[in-house]
């Protein structure tokens, strides 16, 4: 399905988290969660910076969508983000029964500018969502989203080197 400008409009949203996320010395990835009526019922931003690397925003999205919603309002439900789900939060968004998933960058992506850019790779193997739970409905990437993306990425990673971090 091609995006359409409710969806990159949802998307440009995920970009303002990811760089609010950046600002505040984390990752840049940033996701809403949409109802079928249109309504953003949740958002979020990662929040790894202080150790616990399962605090991205996918997966919040996930916890709250099992406690706040039913299983057909999740069903029908689009999670919006600024990168490709990694493989835990793919898993999780499929455990839950949440619907499609629409994204700005592929974890290909990401992969690829984290190795022009001389970073280590993740102590995860970074893997598409299809991959993970091959039944979800996945849309992205969108390239009018790439440059600002990783823009971002390439802010994070200077500042990492920089820190001596590996993330």
């Amino acid at each position: 399905m091609a995006l359409n400008d409710i969806d990159l409009g949802h998307l440009e949203r995920c970009v303002e988290l990811a760089r609010e996320a950046l600002d505040d010395g984390d990752e840049p990835f940033g996701s809403l969660l949409v109802d079928a009526t249109g309504v953003v019922r949740f958002e979020d931003r990662n929040r790894v910076k202080d150790g616990d690397q399962t605090r991205h925003p996918e997966f919040a999205i996930a916890r709250w969508s099992a406690e706040q919603l039913t299983p057909d309002e999740r069903g029908v439900a689009t999670v919006y983000t600024s990168g490709e789900h990694c493989p835990m939060c793919a898993a999780a968004h499929a455990w839950v029964g949440l619907g499609r998933i629409v994204y700005a960058v592929s974890s290909a992506q990401l992969t690829t500018w984290r190795t022009d850019w001389g970073l280590p790779a993740g102590p995860v193997q970074s893997l598409a969502i299809s991959q993970i739970a091959p039944g979800l409905p996945v849309d992205g990437p969108a390239p009018q989203l790439q440059a600002s993306m990783r823009q971002l990425h390439h802010r994070h990673a200077i500042g990492s080197r920089a820190a001596g971090s590996e993330h």
